[in-house]
């Protein structure tokens, strides 16, 4: 199964921005499918996929082919979970999987739920692995890489080679939530939103603050907003279960505004109108 790519046949489940960015950076290499969960979900993907291809250097948009029948997917060699961070979803999502796709490898780009509990849910630890990939995908050169130590042999191998095939830098990390990067970036971001709180500044002045003081490409609150505050505080939720460290504890203002539907540039307001 080993090929210059890693791969010969890659799927990706799901049709987020995550997803489709994954989809299209894939395109460089060959047909990449990908399952939406709707008709009206995969017509979407289709429009999506296709612009983003456009800022792959070597993409086609001719190589992605999208589906909602799992069963297209028997025959992959490689399966990528990518949808929200609902534990009991990506469960469900990878028994199905498993069972469409007994001989394809499997990986999930969570970063805030344990891959090797998520292996054992899925009864696939021997090919189960975490592929953390970031937010444009397209753009993004880095993929946090978590290989469980029951992984069978070659099956971290052909990972390696698949994230160097899609121009990417793999850096392999330990098996707790939020790897390193949200490890270490959500007690920055909370901070902020408690700074707010605390103190009354606008978030376009914190912003400023951390972007021109401190060279950030982009303010913390202005970050949540496109992270999508529902899926900060699900990272958030998860690290603090982990550790119970106050600093992963989700601010109330974070939680208030996702009851109210703000949930950032997705809703078309967050901590700024968009």
């Amino acid at each position: 199964m080993s090929t210059p790519n890693g791969y010969l046949s890659p799927a990706v489940a799901g049709s987020g921005a995550i997803a489709l960015g994954l989809a299209a950076t894939a395109t460089r290499l060959g047909e990449v499918r990908v399952l939406a969960r709707s008709d009206t979900s995969a017509w979407r993907a289709e429009e999506r996929g296709e612009e983003l291809c456009g800022n792959v250097e070597g993409g086609d948009p001719a190589n992605l082919k999208v589906t909602t029948e799992p069963a297209h997917l028997e025959g992959c060699d490689l399966v990528v979970e990518a949808i929200a961070e609902e534990r009991d979803s990506k469960v469900a999502l990878h028994a199905t999987l498993a069972s469409a796709c007994p001989n394809a490898d499997l990986a999930t780009t969570t970063s805030s739920l344990g891959i090797a509990g998520l292996a054992r849910e899925a009864d696939a630890r021997e090919r189960f692995y975490g592929l953390h990939v970031f937010n444009p995908v397209t753009r993004m050169d880095l993929i946090e890489l978590c290989l469980p130590d029951e992984l069978a042999d070659g099956v971290g191998d052909r990972a390696r080679t698949f994230c160097e095939a899609l121009g990417k830098r793999a850096v392999e990390v330990p098996d707790q939530p939020g790897f390193v990067v949200n490890r270490l970036l959500f007690p920055f971001l909370f901070d902020a939103v408690r700074m707010i709180e605390r103190t009354g500044l606008a978030p376009a002045d914190v912003d400023a603050c951390m972007s021109m003081g401190a060279g950030h490409p982009m303010g913390p609150l202005k970050l949540l907003d496109f992270v999508g505050l529902d899926v900060a505080a699900a990272i958030g939720e998860s690290l603090h279960a982990d550790g119970g460290d106050a600093a992963h504890e989700v601010p109330g203002r974070i939680t208030l505004m996702i009851g109210e539907g703000k949930l950032g540039r997705k809703s078309d307001e967050g901590f700024y109108p968009y």
